[in-house]
């Protein structure tokens, strides 16, 4: 199966983003990486300073709220997601893979301000282990 790289990573990313801005504030460091290996499952990750302040997946949320369903999305688009935190840091991770309604297509341009952004091959592990806190392991 190719490697996701449509609206699914892009809205996962945005979600995951909004979530810094939202929790952290504006102007907060965020790193955002994206990779592939060959046929696998796209891996998103979105790194900030805050290793204390860690998602929370809502059971239920009310009609007429206005937040909160964020990472329900992001539960329903991945095949698993999860939090590493390190001891100045944490790293919302999620892994996707492109679906039937995927295909290829991406939406139009659009741009979120973050410290680096990077695409390509896996990163090498840190050497501090992380331990994951929070998410959903694979279907």
């Amino acid at each position: 199966m190719p490697c996701a790289t449509t609206a699914h990573v892009q809205l996962c990313a945005s979600e995951l983003v909004t979530n810094v801005i939202q929790h952290l504030g504006e102007g907060i460091p965020v790193t955002v990486r994206v990779w592939c290996d060959g046929g696998g499952p796209t891996r998103l990750e979105v790194t900030d300073p805050d290793p204390c302040a860690l998602p929370v997946l809502r059971a239920a949320v009310g009609v007429e709220e206005e937040s909160g369903r964020g990472l329900a999305l992001l539960d329903a688009l991945t095949v698993r997601w999860g939090v590493t935190q390190g001891p100045s840091h944490k790293t919302v991770w999620c892994e996707v893979r492109e679906g039937p309604s995927d295909g290829g297509v991406v939406p139009g341009r659009g741009a979120v301000s973050v410290a680096s952004v990077s695409t390509g091959r896996r990163p090498e592990p840190e050497s501090v282990a992380g331990t994951t806190t929070a998410g959903r392991g694979p279907r």
